[in-house]
């Protein structure tokens, strides 16, 4: 049973992480893993992860640790990655392309049902993954057909505010944003950002530190 307190953004995070090394270890063959050694292969600490998962109910038995497919299990029903969400993708530049054919968001659950573009050369052109182009103009329509639930933004940085309201405009309630633009988040639709650029800052500082 969830608490009802607000879980921190940082604790799905980690959840989310937790369960690759699980994939992993079920694919071994290994049934149990304690706290101790999940947080060693996800590099927390074993107080986290008691805590984390204790945000969602009770896990494990003391001494002994937790099933390795029970607590995977359990945390795609957190994650709600124990179902098929349809995304549609905007922008199928290098980037696009590269999100497109990536196998491993449909392994996890994330299927890419449509892609769209503004460029007319690119409308109508067959993608190697089997999707064709469509223009942005059949967004909305095409969400409704094939029940696009995320839309995902990798279009140039000066189209990525026009993409996010087509989506919005379309009814799509979650967008996942990897242009380099901090786009404002809207009423009634759940937007994450994600910026390679300020990764890499944030790793390029912690680097400068251990010169």
């Amino acid at each position: 049973m969830v608490k009802e307190s607000k879980i921190p953004d940082a604790t799905i995070e980690r959840i989310a992480l937790y369960s690759r090394p699980l994939e992993r270890l079920l694919q071994k063959g290994e049934q149990l893993v304690s706290s101790e050694r999940l947080a060693e292969l996800c590099n927390v600490n074993p107080a986290q992860v008691r805590k984390d998962l204790s945000y969602f109910g009770e896990f494990g038995v003391r001494g002994i640790g937790y099933d390795v497919l029970d607590l995977l299990q359990e945390i795609r029903k957190i994650l709600v990655s124990d179902r098929e969400w349809k995304m549609g993708i905007v922008g199928i530049g290098n980037l696009g392309m590269a999100l497109v054919e990536n196998a491993n968001f449909a392994k996890r659950g994330y299927k890419f049902v449509a892609a769209f573009d503004v460029d007319p050369q690119k409308i109508g052109k067959e993608l190697p993954c089997g999707l064709v182009i469509q223009s942005v103009e059949n967004l909305k329509i095409l969400r409704q057909d094939l029940g696009i639930e995320v839309g995902v933004i990798a279009t140039q940085p000066s189209q990525a505010q026009s993409a996010a309201e087509m989506l919005i405009e379309a009814d799509i309630k979650g967008i996942l944003n990897f242009s380099p633009v901090q786009l404002r988040q809207p009423e009634g639709c759940l937007l994450e950002n994600v910026d390679f650029s300020v990764k890499l800052d944030d790793l390029a500082y912690h680097l400068s530190k251990v010169e």
